[in-house]
């Protein structure tokens, strides 16, 4: 356990994150199953919906250092091929 101030601080600030970047990341994979959903319906208006949301949010996680940059851009590019296949 943590025996100084700065210390305790930082494990509050981690176990803060920890929830909160859980909580993202879960948005982030649901937000991507019901892209993947749309495809699978041929739904092409709710799908360049869901990509364009998923694209930016996906993004924003990567500006955050939530995700590292790589996977958010190996996500995008699996997304657009997806897109790519209802059009």
């Amino acid at each position: 356990m943590a025996n100084h101030k700065s210390a305790k601080k930082r494990a509050k600030q981690t176990t803060k994150r920890a929830l909160r970047n859980t909580s993202v990341i879960s948005k982030m994979k649901t937000n991507i199953k019901k892209f993947k959903e749309s495809v699978s319906q041929n739904d092409k208006e709710k799908a360049l919906e869901l990509f364009k949301l998923n694209v930016s949010y996906i993004m924003h996680l990567a500006s955050k250092k939530i995700i590292h940059k790589n996977n958010a851009s190996r996500k995008v590019k699996a997304l657009a091929k997806l897109h790519n296949t209802v059009k």
